[in-house]
């Protein structure tokens, strides 16, 4: 048996630690180098101000108080190292312990998917999955010949159908114009109550000679008469239509 197993109990083939175990015994090692550490600080600072003190008065004194403070910061530069040591030590733990944890979810998960699929089967799946796409096919032939108009077996010609509205639309528009009145209710255009200037005289006729010689009241009467006549005229047209 080796020395380091001697030490640590070691020659049997029990189960070691686990990790968090291992983890757990090294920050206890590290609260307890923290202390020394703490300690160790304390007594170089006793031992400096000693020597400081037997300086001039008591020269050994103040050599054995120095030594004593050199011994001290030895073991304080080691404490340093075995506390960089366990560090590291407990951080490539921690990593390991995360890993495993990682490692062994994993393995449930990949378990759990491995249980799940053992009820099924490739074949069937896609078997289902032709079904699934048979039925939306159906259910959308069925959706388009439901949207589709039913005429319930009648058939209209368009080009009828417009012809009979148009003639709807004459006869409405005929009714308007009967609507307004026949000749006999237009009223005749009022004479004008001023006289109707006068067309100037030609070279060779006289005040009384030729187109000259009409009176104001004969141009009234025939602007008064061509237009009942052209009125009348456009209305029985209207009639006719």
């Amino acid at each position: 048996m080796s020395l380091l197993g001697k030490l640590f109990g070691g020659g049997g083939k029990g189960k070691g630690p686990s990790p968090q175990e291992a983890i757990q015994k090294l920050r206890e090692t590290e609260e307890m180098l923290t202390k020394k550490q703490e300690f160790l600080e304390k007594k170089i600072e006793h031992e400096l101000q000693i020597a400081k003190k037997n300086g001039t008065k008591n020269k050994r004194a103040a050599l054995q108080a120095l030594k004593r403070k050199k011994r001290y910061e030895k073991q304080l530069l080691q404490i340093d190292g075995t506390l960089s040591t366990i560090e590291f030590q407990r951080d490539a733990l921690e990593n390991a312990n995360t890993n495993t944890e990682v490692l062994k979810n994993m393995g449930f998960a990949a378990k759990a998917i491995k249980s799940a699929h053992e009820n099924l089967d490739i074949d069937k799946v896609d078997e289902l999955m032709q079904d699934i796409t048979e039925q939306q096919e159906m259910a959308q032939e069925i959706s388009d010949i439901i949207s589709k108009p039913v005429g319930f077996g009648e058939e209209f010609d368009e080009d009828e159908l417009l012809a009979e509205l148009d003639e709807l639309e004459q006869e409405q528009l005929d009714k308007n114009l009967l609507e307004i009145g026949g000749p006999e209710n237009v009223p005749l255009p009022n004479v004008p109550s001023t006289s109707l200037p006068s067309r100037p005289e030609r070279r060779g006729q006289g005040r009384h000679g030729g187109p000259a010689a009409l009176g104001n009241g004969s141009h009234v009467k025939a602007a008064s008469t061509m237009s009942y006549l052209h009125h009348r005229g456009k209305m029985k047209e209207q009639q006719n239509k």
